[in-house]
């Protein structure tokens, strides 16, 4: 068999199993409502952020030249990072060109030879495969935000690994602090208390990705860890600008030393052309809006609107017995405002409110795991109430639709069964 057709039945197997993932464009009548993306604070369509961006790029040049280690640094970069370091309360930060290039190298270098790995079994597919090239001698996994399962994985660790008992080896513990497909919010402060307390300090090491956190959580936007006050208790932390910045890249906070060894280390960064000069502006230009306020407005709005939404889908599943059997929705209010509603039939219920102006998309196993297929809900700052009671709505029609075809199709069933 030849690769083509190789690649080709693979492909082909995976459509039969459903998981088939394509690239698509939206059919949604226009304009439609986004319920869908993770510009979680509206900035991508913001008149002041491109104000600010506009006045940010005159004198600079466009492409940055090179990576950051050959033509590519500039000081310009390099008062960014010391700027967002300030921000998030970090001694010093380094910039990446994406969020998943940042864990992919801090994980493949970091961790040295006989140390461990402990991960939250839902962490992102980049620390995975960051994990993979890592020299560490061991990878644990433990229960979803269980501080529990995460209590006795710790145990273990200082049990089966004597390099870690003895102290010449470090415990990693990665975690995030909203995840992207559920959007519960990591239990952190027990979680570094655990680390601490099984590990002891000097043995443990937390590291947060903050990703689906920056600009919605805490001051300003600063985060899980700010919020929590944890920030000297935290080893490193990744914020990306791919969401509520409305912008593209990441950077990893940490102390100089981890910064210096990254940047010897880190083979995402060293062998990368670097972002360019406007992207650079456009991550500057958002954080001065987070800095001097003017997204707080925002991200109050954001969470009523959260509040709202987990209050209106309680309402339905109790007057709405067909929502009920339909639909399973978190069972308390989200601090982030992202919504995972299970049921049977995502991609249909997705289609369905797209017909009607609605951006809501489905996700499915491999991407979740089995039995969890659901529709992904993102509000941002720019919906309003009025929307969410129509999405609210619009999952009612359908809900109570597909109870009654399924009950007309029992019947068609029994009396197809009856005249045999």
């Amino acid at each position: 068999m030849d690769l083509e057709t190789k690649l080709t039945h693979l492909l082909t197997q995976r459509q039969k199993n459903s998981t088939l993932r394509t690239l698509t464009l939206s059919s949604a009548p226009t304009p439609t409502t986004d319920f869908s993306s993770n510009d979680f604070l509206t900035l991508s369509t913001s008149p002041l952020l491109k104000s600010t961006y506009l006045s940010e790029l005159p004198g600079l040049p466009l492409g940055s030249g090179g990576s950051r280690l050959l033509d590519g640094n500039s000081a310009y970069a390099e008062a960014l990072e010391q700027e967002i370091a300030g921000f998030h309360g970090a001694q010093a930060g380094l910039l990446f060109n994406s969020g998943f290039d940042a864990n992919v190298g801090f994980f493949a270098c970091v961790p040295q030879r006989g140390d461990v790995l402990v991960f939250d079994e839902l962490v992102h597919a980049s620390v995975h495969d960051g994990m993979r090239l890592a020299r560490a001698g061991g990878r644990v996994s433990f229960g979803h935000n269980s501080v529990e399962g995460l209590r006795d994985v710790l145990g273990r660790v200082l049990s089966e690994y004597e390099g870690v008992a003895s102290g010449r080896c470090h415990v990693f513990v990665a975690v995030e602090s909203v995840y992207s497909m559920d959007g519960d919010v990591a239990p952190l402060g027990e979680i570094v208390d655990v680390v601490e307390e099984v590990l002891g300090k000097g043995r443990g090491y937390v590291v947060v990705d903050e990703a689906h956190s920056t600009g919605v959580l805490g001051h300003q936007g600063r985060g899980l860890v700010c919020e929590l006050g944890l920030e000297d208790r935290i080893f490193a932390r990744l914020h990306t600008f791919g969401k509520a910045i409305a912008a593209n890249g990441a950077i990893l906070l940490g102390s100089a030393t981890l910064r210096h060894y990254l940047i010897n280390y880190a083979r995402p960064l060293i062998y990368t052309t670097f972002l360019s000069y406007p992207a650079l502006a456009l991550i500057r230009s958002s954080y001065m809006l987070l800095r001097s306020g003017k997204t707080v407005h925002l991200q109050a709005h954001l969470h009523s609107l959260t509040q709202t939404l987990f209050t209106r889908l309680n309402e339905l599943q109790t007057v709405s017995g067909a929502a009920r059997m339909t639909l399973r929705i978190p069972n308390a209010c989200p601090q982030s405002p992202i919504f995972a509603v299970q049921l049977v039939r995502p991609r249909a219920l997705a289609s369905f409110l797209q017909s009607r102006g609605m951006m809501v998309r489905a996700v499915v196993p491999p991407t979740v795991p089995m039995g969890t297929d659901r529709v992904r809900i993102c509000l941002h700052a720019g919906n309003t109430v009025t929307e969410v009671e129509q999405l609210v709505q619009a999952l009612q029609i359908w809900c109570e639709d597909e109870v009654k075809t399924s009950q007309e199709g029992d019947v068609q069933v029994a009396a197809t069964r009856a005249r045999l």
